[in-house]
């Protein structure tokens, strides 16, 4: 932990209160949306695509601006500050149009700090440790993630499930996110500026291109993957009950806090492509495990999503830091995918699930990223993976 700069420490508490405040939320939103205000797994399937698409254009303007501009620390304290207002207002909402509006600002906030707040770090990394400083600040984020699930268990098992209760807990997530917000605010320094064009013209490096490129793979395999959210579902289709249903994230949580470091360590190591294949693989067994269409199953099968979820997102964020040249731009490049190719996604696995059913929707997913992660070793050569 001695590599790890104090700015990057500050900013993984600042991740840790505000994922706080979104795991307060998440496990409970599909069963609000789809129990509590009688909308269809369809809708559900909008909400997701909504709040997952509405960010793309800010991610890759916020990274562009930090890059050309030198302007970081602004866009993270207003990501964080957009976050922290929306989350609350969540418990107003009477329909599924009001919660994809107010999951879209707060996306819009993540998608305001998530390539800068990126570009802080890789900033802060010290040399070849790349992998380790992000593997840390990972730790942290699910740490937060972790200590939010516990909480919404033990509210919902202590004062029940109702809709009143949901919503108490939607307005309860602003004091998480506020003291996030006075973090960064007050005890995160903002990176060094440096010198920037002032033409409006810019283009993407050669290294920056080929970093780009190798993001394919993880876009479709993401289109393809089964969401967090009809994982709940599909949980609550076995008969595992909704004051249960935080558990099963934590199970998420504890996966990702017990192996982010660890994971980065093994990334400097033996490098990211190989990091990458054990998290798609960790992915198909998830879904695998879902098909079983039994509650042991979607329990062990959290734990996979967790570790997909971790080493996945480690993996990529250490690779960017690596190789290319324009950080924030390119971490840019790779949310807006992550926000096009999953909110896509998720509106056609809604579509089939609605329409076709449950099983219908897992086949899809599961055929996806199986056949994903078969080219994806092709493209690499038969002994890349056990290649020393």
């Amino acid at each position: 932990m001695k590599q790890i700069d104090p700015n990057v420490v500050m900013l993984g508490w600042v991740s840790f209160f505000t994922d706080m405040a979104s795991a307060m939320i998440n496990p409970i939103l599909p069963i609000f949306i789809v129990v509590a205000l009688h909308e269809g797994v369809d809708k559900l399937g909008i909400v997701v695509a909504v709040a997952t698409f509405v960010s793309y254009a800010l991610r890759l303007l916020s990274g562009y601006i930090s890059d050309r501009y030198g302007i970081v620390k602004p866009l993270v304290v207003g990501g964080y500050a957009l976050s922290a207002v929306s989350k609350p207002l969540i418990g107003l909402s009477g329909g599924y149009k009001s919660i994809a509006g107010l999951k879209a600002l707060e996306r819009v906030g993540k998608g305001l700090r998530s390539a800068p707040k990126d570009l802080m770090i890789s900033e802060y990394s010290k040399a070849h440790a790349s992998g380790k400083t992000f593997g840390f600040h990972k730790t942290m984020d699910i740490a937060g993630e972790l200590s939010g699930t516990l909480i919404l268990f033990g509210l919902l098992w202590y004062f029940g499930q109702s809709e009143a209760v949901m919503r108490n807990i939607f307005y309860a997530t602003l004091v998480p996110g506020l003291i996030g917000l006075l973090l960064v605010a007050f005890f995160v320094k903002d990176v060094e500026k440096k010198e920037t064009s002032s033409k409006l013209d810019f283009t993407f490096t050669k290294r920056d291109k080929a970093t780009i490129s190798s993001l394919l793979f993880y876009f479709v395999f993401v289109f393809f993957l089964f969401s967090e959210s009809f994982f709940t579902m599909q949980a609550k289709s076995v008969g595992i009950g909704i004051a249960l249903i935080p558990l099963l994230f934590v199970v998420s949580t504890a996966m990702q806090t017990l192996v982010s470091y660890p994971v980065g360590v093994l990334i400097d190591r033996i490098g990211v492509d190989k990091v990458l294949f054990l998290s798609f693989a960790s992915a198909i067994a998830a879904q695998v495990l879902l098909l079983m269409q039994k509650p042991l199953w979607t329990w062990i099968a959290y734990a996979f999503l967790g570790f997909f979820t971790v080493t996945s997102l480690n993996a990529n964020r250490a690779y960017i830091s690596m190789q290319s040249e324009n950080k924030g731009s390119v971490y840019g490049v790779f949310y807006a995918g992550v926000a096009m190719f999953g909110a896509a996604g998720a509106y056609v696995c809604g579509m089939i699930w609605e329409h076709m059913g449950m099983v219908d929707a897992m086949l899809f997913s599961l055929t996806g990223t199986a056949v994903t992660l078969i080219v994806f070793i092709g493209f690499k050569g038969r002994s890349w993976l056990f290649s020393k």
